[in-house]
Protein backbone atom coordinates (compact mmCIF):
# COMPACT_ATOMS: atom_id res chain seq x y z
CA UNK A 1 0.00 0.00 0.00
CA UNK A 2 1.07 3.24 -0.50
CA UNK A 3 2.43 6.04 2.12
CA UNK A 4 -0.36 8.23 2.73
CA UNK A 5 -0.33 11.65 1.09
CA UNK A 6 0.79 14.27 3.83
CA UNK A 7 1.04 17.96 3.68
CA UNK A 8 2.10 20.13 6.66
CA UNK A 9 1.24 23.97 5.69
CA UNK A 10 4.13 26.49 7.00
CA UNK A 11 7.56 25.89 8.81
CA UNK A 12 7.25 27.89 11.77
CA UNK A 13 7.50 25.83 15.52
CA UNK A 14 4.33 24.27 14.55
CA UNK A 15 5.24 23.08 11.32
CA UNK A 16 8.66 22.12 11.95
CA UNK A 17 7.60 19.80 14.79
CA UNK A 18 4.77 18.32 13.20
CA UNK A 19 7.24 17.47 10.40
CA UNK A 20 9.42 15.91 12.57
CA UNK A 21 6.74 13.98 14.11
CA UNK A 22 5.88 12.76 10.58
CA UNK A 23 9.45 11.50 9.34
CA UNK A 24 9.65 10.09 13.16
CA UNK A 25 6.82 7.53 12.30
CA UNK A 26 8.33 6.76 8.91
CA UNK A 27 6.55 9.06 6.51
CA UNK A 28 7.16 11.33 4.48
CA UNK A 29 5.18 14.72 4.56
CA UNK A 30 5.36 17.78 1.60
CA UNK A 31 5.99 20.55 4.05
CA UNK A 32 5.11 24.43 2.11
CA UNK A 33 6.66 27.00 3.82
CA UNK A 34 6.00 30.89 2.04
CA UNK A 35 9.56 32.21 3.28
CA UNK A 36 12.93 31.23 1.86
CA UNK A 37 13.77 28.98 4.80
CA UNK A 38 12.37 27.54 7.50
CA UNK A 39 11.97 29.25 11.42
CA UNK A 40 8.38 31.37 10.98
CA UNK A 41 8.42 34.87 12.05
CA UNK A 42 9.72 34.03 15.66
CA UNK A 43 12.78 32.61 14.54
CA UNK A 44 12.70 34.24 11.33
CA UNK A 45 16.44 32.94 9.44
CA UNK A 46 18.99 36.04 8.74
CA UNK A 47 19.81 36.03 4.60
CA UNK A 48 22.73 34.24 3.43
CA UNK A 49 26.15 36.20 4.47
CA UNK A 50 24.77 38.06 7.19
CA UNK A 51 26.63 37.44 10.65
CA UNK A 52 24.40 38.01 13.43
CA UNK A 53 24.50 35.71 16.20
CA UNK A 54 21.67 33.77 17.40
CA UNK A 55 22.04 35.55 20.53
CA UNK A 56 21.83 38.95 18.55
CA UNK A 57 18.81 37.49 16.92
CA UNK A 58 16.78 35.31 18.97
CA UNK A 59 17.62 37.15 22.34
CA UNK A 60 16.96 34.64 25.22
CA UNK A 61 15.27 31.82 22.29
CA UNK A 62 18.86 31.54 20.43
CA UNK A 63 18.87 28.32 21.94
CA UNK A 64 15.18 27.14 21.13
CA UNK A 65 16.05 28.89 17.46
CA UNK A 66 18.85 26.58 17.39
CA UNK A 67 17.69 23.37 18.21
CA UNK A 68 14.60 24.22 15.87
CA UNK A 69 16.30 24.50 12.96
CA UNK A 70 19.39 22.21 13.34
CA UNK A 71 16.43 19.46 14.26
CA UNK A 72 14.46 20.73 10.87
CA UNK A 73 17.42 20.89 8.75
CA UNK A 74 18.41 17.36 9.35
CA UNK A 75 15.32 16.02 7.73
CA UNK A 76 17.33 15.99 5.01
CA UNK A 77 15.13 14.40 2.02
CA UNK A 78 13.13 12.81 4.32
CA UNK A 79 10.70 15.90 3.73
CA UNK A 80 9.85 17.10 0.18
CA UNK A 81 10.69 21.10 1.65
CA UNK A 82 9.32 23.94 -0.72
CA UNK A 83 10.36 27.09 0.51
CA UNK A 84 9.37 30.61 -1.52
CA UNK A 85 5.62 28.74 -2.01
CA UNK A 86 2.27 30.03 -1.50
CA UNK A 87 -0.58 27.51 -0.41
CA UNK A 88 -3.48 29.69 -2.45
CA UNK A 89 -6.24 27.58 -2.13
CA UNK A 90 -7.69 24.69 -0.86
CA UNK A 91 -10.72 22.71 -1.40
CA UNK A 92 -12.10 18.56 -2.18
CA UNK A 93 -8.86 17.86 -0.26
CA UNK A 94 -6.71 18.93 -2.91
CA UNK A 95 -4.20 22.33 -2.04
CA UNK A 96 -3.06 24.38 -4.77
CA UNK A 97 0.19 25.51 -4.52
CA UNK A 98 2.08 28.03 -6.73
CA UNK A 99 6.54 28.46 -6.45
CA UNK A 100 8.16 29.90 -8.91
CA UNK A 101 5.31 30.93 -11.14
CA UNK A 102 3.95 27.49 -11.57
CA UNK A 103 0.74 26.29 -9.71
CA UNK A 104 0.45 22.80 -8.96
CA UNK A 105 -2.50 20.72 -7.55
CA UNK A 106 -1.57 18.66 -4.92
CA UNK A 107 -3.92 16.11 -3.42
CA UNK A 108 -3.75 14.97 0.50
CA UNK A 109 -4.85 12.64 3.01
CA UNK A 110 -3.77 14.39 5.51
CA UNK A 111 -3.09 18.58 5.98
CA UNK A 112 -2.14 19.70 8.44
CA UNK A 113 -2.75 23.96 8.63
CA UNK A 114 0.30 25.90 10.39
CA UNK A 115 0.13 28.96 9.06
CA UNK A 116 0.59 31.18 12.13
CA UNK A 117 -0.51 34.75 12.38
CA UNK A 118 -0.33 38.57 11.71
CA UNK A 119 -0.45 41.77 12.89
CA UNK A 120 -3.84 43.07 14.07
CA UNK A 121 -4.48 46.82 13.57
CA UNK A 122 -6.48 49.37 14.70
CA UNK A 123 -6.90 52.36 12.04
CA UNK A 124 -5.59 55.63 13.06
CA UNK A 125 -5.62 59.27 11.64
CA UNK A 126 -2.33 59.25 9.23
CA UNK A 127 -2.03 55.51 9.16
CA UNK A 128 -1.01 55.21 5.77
CA UNK A 129 1.67 57.87 5.89
CA UNK A 130 5.05 56.30 4.81
CA UNK A 131 6.45 55.31 7.33
CA UNK A 132 4.04 53.03 9.02
CA UNK A 133 4.66 49.35 9.85
CA UNK A 134 3.42 46.75 11.69
CA UNK A 135 5.08 45.28 14.20
CA UNK A 136 5.59 41.84 12.44
CA UNK A 137 7.25 44.25 9.42
CA UNK A 138 9.46 46.04 11.43
CA UNK A 139 10.52 42.63 12.79
CA UNK A 140 11.12 41.17 9.28
CA UNK A 141 13.07 44.54 9.02
CA UNK A 142 15.62 44.22 11.46
CA UNK A 143 15.89 40.28 11.02
CA UNK A 144 15.80 39.71 7.63
CA UNK A 145 17.55 43.00 6.34
CA UNK A 146 19.08 44.37 8.70
CA UNK A 147 17.61 47.36 9.10
CA UNK A 148 15.89 50.05 11.18
CA UNK A 149 12.13 51.02 10.32
CA UNK A 150 13.34 55.00 11.02
CA UNK A 151 16.38 56.52 13.19
CA UNK A 152 13.93 57.26 15.61
CA UNK A 153 10.85 54.95 15.74
CA UNK A 154 7.58 54.81 17.94
CA UNK A 155 6.21 51.53 18.90
CA UNK A 156 2.32 51.73 18.98
CA UNK A 157 -0.30 49.40 20.03
CA UNK A 158 -0.59 46.74 22.66
CA UNK A 159 0.70 43.12 23.43
CA UNK A 160 4.11 41.30 23.96
CA UNK A 161 4.84 41.71 20.59
CA UNK A 162 5.15 45.56 20.89
CA UNK A 163 7.88 45.33 23.89
CA UNK A 164 9.87 42.49 21.99
CA UNK A 165 9.92 44.44 19.18
CA UNK A 166 11.09 47.54 20.72
CA UNK A 167 13.47 45.82 23.06
CA UNK A 168 14.81 44.31 19.69
CA UNK A 169 15.77 47.64 18.30
CA UNK A 170 17.11 49.20 21.31
CA UNK A 171 19.51 45.58 21.47
CA UNK A 172 20.15 46.78 17.70
CA UNK A 173 21.18 50.42 18.34
CA UNK A 174 18.23 52.22 17.33
CA UNK A 175 16.83 55.44 19.41
CA UNK A 176 13.40 54.02 20.35
CA UNK A 177 11.41 57.47 20.27
CA UNK A 178 8.52 55.88 22.67
CA UNK A 179 6.58 52.49 23.42
CA UNK A 180 2.98 53.79 23.43
CA UNK A 181 0.63 50.68 24.88
CA UNK A 182 -3.48 51.27 24.64
CA UNK A 183 -3.35 48.89 27.65
CA UNK A 184 -3.75 50.16 31.05
CA UNK A 185 -1.92 48.78 33.69
CA UNK A 186 -4.96 47.77 35.84
CA UNK A 187 -5.47 45.73 32.84
CA UNK A 188 -2.48 43.99 33.63
CA UNK A 189 -2.44 43.62 36.84
CA UNK A 190 -5.53 41.33 36.70
CA UNK A 191 -4.08 39.16 35.01
CA UNK A 192 -1.43 38.02 37.15
CA UNK A 193 -2.82 35.50 38.23
CA UNK A 194 -3.05 33.62 34.87
CA UNK A 195 0.03 34.93 34.03
CA UNK A 196 2.02 33.62 36.53
CA UNK A 197 1.40 30.00 35.10
CA UNK A 198 4.62 31.23 33.07
CA UNK A 199 6.39 32.94 35.75
CA UNK A 200 9.83 33.06 34.08
CA UNK A 201 8.29 34.34 30.68
CA UNK A 202 6.30 36.92 32.91
CA UNK A 203 9.38 37.80 34.76
CA UNK A 204 11.17 38.38 31.10
CA UNK A 205 8.68 40.68 30.01
CA UNK A 206 8.86 42.60 32.83
CA UNK A 207 12.41 42.96 32.37
CA UNK A 208 11.95 43.71 29.21
CA UNK A 209 9.92 46.73 30.38
CA UNK A 210 12.19 47.61 32.62
CA UNK A 211 15.26 47.25 30.41
CA UNK A 212 13.31 49.64 27.78
CA UNK A 213 12.93 52.37 30.44
CA UNK A 214 16.71 52.39 31.50
CA UNK A 215 17.69 52.64 27.96
CA UNK A 216 15.78 55.91 27.92
CA UNK A 217 12.73 54.41 26.20
CA UNK A 218 9.64 56.71 27.02
CA UNK A 219 7.21 53.84 27.83
CA UNK A 220 3.63 54.66 28.18
CA UNK A 221 0.58 52.67 29.26
CA UNK A 222 -3.47 53.22 29.12
CA UNK A 223 -2.57 55.83 26.34
CA UNK A 224 -5.35 56.45 23.46
CA UNK A 225 -3.55 57.22 19.74
CA UNK A 226 -5.23 60.56 18.20
CA UNK A 227 -2.89 60.54 15.21
CA UNK A 228 -0.11 60.13 13.13
CA UNK A 229 1.08 63.01 11.84
CA UNK A 230 3.05 64.05 8.25
CA UNK A 231 2.35 66.05 5.89
CA UNK A 232 3.76 63.72 3.41
CA UNK A 233 5.55 60.69 5.71
CA UNK A 234 5.49 59.81 9.65
CA UNK A 235 6.78 63.42 11.47
CA UNK A 236 5.10 62.49 15.15
CA UNK A 237 2.92 60.65 17.14
CA UNK A 238 -0.04 62.66 19.04
CA UNK A 239 -1.62 61.21 21.87
CA UNK A 240 -3.72 61.04 25.20
CA UNK A 241 -2.23 59.94 28.07
CA UNK A 242 -3.74 57.57 30.96
CA UNK A 243 -4.38 60.78 32.91
CA UNK A 244 -5.58 62.43 30.14
CA UNK A 245 -2.96 64.86 28.93
CA UNK A 246 -2.12 65.51 25.08
CA UNK A 247 1.33 64.94 23.94
CA UNK A 248 3.61 64.36 20.78
CA UNK A 249 6.59 62.32 20.35
CA UNK A 250 8.77 63.20 17.65
CA UNK A 251 9.64 60.48 15.38
CA UNK A 252 10.45 59.29 11.48
CA UNK A 253 8.59 55.79 11.39
CA UNK A 254 5.82 53.86 13.66
CA UNK A 255 5.57 50.11 14.10
CA UNK A 256 1.89 49.25 15.18
CA UNK A 257 0.47 46.40 16.28
CA UNK A 258 -2.88 45.25 18.76
CA UNK A 259 -1.42 41.91 19.09
CA UNK A 260 -2.08 39.28 16.92
CA UNK A 261 -4.82 37.45 14.89
CA UNK A 262 -4.57 33.88 13.25
CA UNK A 263 -4.26 33.10 9.54
CA UNK A 264 -7.41 30.96 9.02
CA UNK A 265 -8.52 31.79 5.40
CA UNK A 266 -7.46 28.03 4.27
CA UNK A 267 -9.29 27.10 6.75
CA UNK A 268 -12.34 28.97 5.68
CA UNK A 269 -11.84 28.04 1.94
CA UNK A 270 -11.84 24.24 2.95
CA UNK A 271 -14.95 24.62 4.90
CA UNK A 272 -13.68 23.94 8.18
CA UNK A 273 -16.45 25.60 10.66
CA UNK A 274 -15.13 28.43 13.07
CA UNK A 275 -16.80 29.73 16.28
CA UNK A 276 -16.05 33.34 18.03
CA UNK A 277 -13.99 33.55 20.67
CA UNK A 278 -15.32 36.21 23.18
CA UNK A 279 -11.98 36.60 25.10
CA UNK A 280 -10.18 38.25 21.50
CA UNK A 281 -12.58 38.97 19.78
CA UNK A 282 -12.03 37.05 16.95
CA UNK A 283 -12.97 33.64 15.40
CA UNK A 284 -11.32 30.78 14.69
CA UNK A 285 -11.22 27.10 13.31
CA UNK A 286 -13.00 24.66 15.79
CA UNK A 287 -10.91 22.14 16.85
CA UNK A 288 -10.91 19.74 19.27
CA UNK A 289 -7.99 19.08 21.77
CA UNK A 290 -5.47 17.52 19.41
CA UNK A 291 -6.37 19.92 15.94
CA UNK A 292 -8.85 18.42 13.92
CA UNK A 293 -11.36 20.67 12.60
CA UNK A 294 -14.51 19.82 11.58
CA UNK A 295 -13.18 18.84 7.99
CA UNK A 296 -12.05 15.01 7.94
CA UNK A 297 -8.29 15.13 7.16
CA UNK A 298 -7.14 18.43 8.13
CA UNK A 299 -6.15 19.71 11.08
CA UNK A 300 -4.68 22.61 12.78
CA UNK A 301 -1.66 23.44 14.63
CA UNK A 302 0.26 26.87 16.16
CA UNK A 303 -1.07 30.72 16.24
CA UNK A 304 -3.15 29.53 13.03
CA UNK A 305 -5.48 28.21 15.27
CA UNK A 306 -5.32 29.92 18.80
CA UNK A 307 -2.60 32.63 19.77
CA UNK A 308 -0.58 30.36 22.00
CA UNK A 309 2.86 31.82 21.29
CA UNK A 310 6.05 29.87 20.13
CA UNK A 311 6.11 26.98 22.81
CA UNK A 312 2.99 26.32 22.23
CA UNK A 313 3.23 26.20 18.71
CA UNK A 314 6.06 23.35 18.91
CA UNK A 315 3.14 20.68 21.04
CA UNK A 316 0.61 22.05 19.38
CA UNK A 317 2.52 20.91 16.02
CA UNK A 318 3.67 17.84 17.57
CA UNK A 319 0.02 16.93 18.86
CA UNK A 320 -1.50 17.49 15.27
CA UNK A 321 0.97 15.36 14.03
CA UNK A 322 -0.07 12.50 16.58
CA UNK A 323 -3.41 12.97 15.70
CA UNK A 324 -2.52 12.42 11.89
CA UNK A 325 -1.14 9.14 13.01
CA UNK A 326 -3.42 7.79 15.41
CA UNK A 327 -5.96 8.96 12.51
CA UNK A 328 -4.61 6.67 10.12
CA UNK A 329 -4.45 3.74 12.77
CA UNK A 330 -0.30 3.92 13.38
CA UNK A 331 0.16 3.93 16.99
CA UNK A 332 1.48 6.94 18.85
CA UNK A 333 2.24 6.99 22.82
CA UNK A 334 -0.82 8.11 24.65
CA UNK A 335 1.60 9.22 27.58
CA UNK A 336 3.22 11.52 25.06
CA UNK A 337 -0.45 12.70 24.18
CA UNK A 338 -1.29 13.09 27.37
CA UNK A 339 1.23 15.21 28.07
CA UNK A 340 1.61 17.41 25.13
CA UNK A 341 -2.12 17.73 26.12
CA UNK A 342 -1.41 19.10 29.36
CA UNK A 343 0.86 21.77 28.75
CA UNK A 344 -1.11 23.18 25.96
CA UNK A 345 -3.88 23.44 28.82
CA UNK A 346 -1.41 25.23 30.58
CA UNK A 347 -0.34 27.60 28.01
CA UNK A 348 -4.05 28.35 27.32
CA UNK A 349 -4.41 29.75 30.78
CA UNK A 350 -1.58 31.77 30.07
CA UNK A 351 -3.41 32.95 26.34
CA UNK A 352 -6.61 33.98 28.46
CA UNK A 353 -4.17 36.17 31.00
CA UNK A 354 -2.92 37.89 28.07
CA UNK A 355 -5.99 38.81 26.64
CA UNK A 356 -6.97 39.87 30.01
CA UNK A 357 -3.44 42.24 30.16
CA UNK A 358 -3.45 43.33 26.78
CA UNK A 359 -7.23 43.54 25.23
CA UNK A 360 -8.05 44.34 22.04
CA UNK A 361 -9.39 48.40 22.21
CA UNK A 362 -12.58 47.57 20.93
CA UNK A 363 -13.86 50.92 21.55
CA UNK A 364 -11.56 52.59 20.23
CA UNK A 365 -12.41 50.52 16.92
CA UNK A 366 -15.89 51.61 17.39
CA UNK A 367 -15.27 55.30 17.83
CA UNK A 368 -12.92 56.19 14.57
CA UNK A 369 -13.91 58.84 13.08
CA UNK A 370 -16.00 58.55 9.45
CA UNK A 371 -13.11 60.07 7.60
CA UNK A 372 -10.54 57.88 8.83
CA UNK A 373 -9.75 55.32 6.08
CA UNK A 374 -10.23 51.69 7.49
CA UNK A 375 -9.71 49.49 4.51
CA UNK A 376 -6.44 50.95 2.82
CA UNK A 377 -6.33 48.51 -0.01
CA UNK A 378 -9.69 50.12 -1.38
CA UNK A 379 -9.54 53.53 0.43
CA UNK A 380 -12.78 53.15 2.20
CA UNK A 381 -13.47 55.03 5.31
CA UNK A 382 -15.31 54.51 8.76
CA UNK A 383 -18.05 56.39 7.40
CA UNK A 384 -18.92 54.04 4.11
CA UNK A 385 -18.85 51.54 6.47
CA UNK A 386 -21.24 53.37 8.56
CA UNK A 387 -23.58 53.96 5.81
CA UNK A 388 -23.80 50.65 4.32
CA UNK A 389 -25.17 49.87 7.51
CA UNK A 390 -27.19 52.34 8.20
CA UNK A 391 -28.78 53.53 4.36
CA UNK A 392 -28.01 50.64 2.78
CA UNK A 393 -28.67 48.10 5.19
CA UNK A 394 -25.89 46.26 5.33
CA UNK A 395 -27.20 43.29 8.06
CA UNK A 396 -23.61 41.62 8.23
CA UNK A 397 -20.14 41.92 7.37
CA UNK A 398 -19.73 40.47 4.05
CA UNK A 399 -22.93 42.60 2.66
CA UNK A 400 -21.34 45.92 4.14
CA UNK A 401 -18.47 44.17 2.07
CA UNK A 402 -20.70 44.29 -1.30
CA UNK A 403 -21.78 47.73 -0.63
CA UNK A 404 -18.50 49.65 0.33
CA UNK A 405 -15.28 47.12 -0.98
CA UNK A 406 -14.18 46.83 2.72
CA UNK A 407 -12.00 43.66 2.65
CA UNK A 408 -11.76 43.30 -1.08
CA UNK A 409 -8.44 44.54 -1.89
CA UNK A 410 -5.08 42.29 -1.56
CA UNK A 411 -5.14 41.74 2.04
CA UNK A 412 -8.92 40.73 1.72
CA UNK A 413 -9.56 42.20 5.07
CA UNK A 414 -6.88 40.70 7.05
CA UNK A 415 -5.36 44.48 7.99
CA UNK A 416 -8.85 46.37 8.38
CA UNK A 417 -11.44 43.44 9.14
CA UNK A 418 -11.45 43.76 13.02
CA UNK A 419 -12.22 47.19 12.88
CA UNK A 420 -14.62 46.95 10.32
CA UNK A 421 -16.69 44.33 12.66
CA UNK A 422 -16.49 46.45 15.63
CA UNK A 423 -17.49 49.84 13.40
CA UNK A 424 -20.59 47.52 11.55
CA UNK A 425 -21.43 46.58 15.04
CA UNK A 426 -22.00 49.82 16.88
CA UNK A 427 -23.87 51.10 13.74
CA UNK A 428 -26.05 48.26 13.75
CA UNK A 429 -26.35 47.84 17.95
CA UNK A 430 -25.77 44.30 17.74
CA UNK A 431 -22.72 42.23 19.81
CA UNK A 432 -19.92 41.12 17.62
CA UNK A 433 -20.42 37.91 16.79
CA UNK A 434 -23.78 38.94 15.06
CA UNK A 435 -22.16 40.80 12.04
CA UNK A 436 -19.89 37.42 11.37
CA UNK A 437 -16.51 37.98 9.37
CA UNK A 438 -15.12 37.91 6.17
CA UNK A 439 -15.15 35.09 4.09
CA UNK A 440 -12.12 34.17 2.60
CA UNK A 441 -11.59 33.72 -1.39
CA UNK A 442 -9.03 32.03 -3.31
CA UNK A 443 -6.64 33.17 -4.20
CA UNK A 444 -5.65 34.19 -0.58
CA UNK A 445 -2.71 36.25 -1.56
CA UNK A 446 -2.33 37.68 -5.29
CA UNK A 447 -0.68 35.78 -7.51
CA UNK A 448 0.86 36.95 -10.34
CA UNK A 449 -0.74 37.56 -13.84
CA UNK A 450 1.84 35.10 -15.27
CA UNK A 451 1.22 32.42 -13.18
CA UNK A 452 0.67 28.90 -14.99
CA UNK A 453 -0.72 25.86 -14.64
CA UNK A 454 1.15 22.73 -14.03
CA UNK A 455 0.97 19.94 -16.12
CA UNK A 456 2.03 17.12 -13.86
Amino acid sequence: MADPRLIVVGAGPAGMRAAETLVAAGLRPVVIDEGTASGGQIYRRQPAGFTRTPEMLYGPDAAKARALHSGFDALGDRIDYRPDSLAWNLRDSVLHVVQAGVSTALPFDALILATGATDRLLPIRGWSLPGCYSLGGAQISLKAQACSIGARPVFLGTGPLLYLVASQYVKAGIKVAGVLDTAAATAQFRAVGDLLVRPGLLARGMAMRVALKAAGVRVEQGIVPIAIEGPDQVGAVLYRTASGEQRRTACDAVGMGFHLRSETQLADLAGCTFLFDGATGQWRPETDEDGRTSCAGIYTAGDGARILGADAAEAAGRLAALAVLADLGRSVDDVAVKKLKRRLGRLDRFRRGLATAFPWPAELARAISDDIIVCRCEAVTAGQIRDASGAKGAPELNRAKALSRVGMGRCQGRYCGSAAAEILAAARGIDLPEVGRLRGQAPVKPLSMATVRSDK
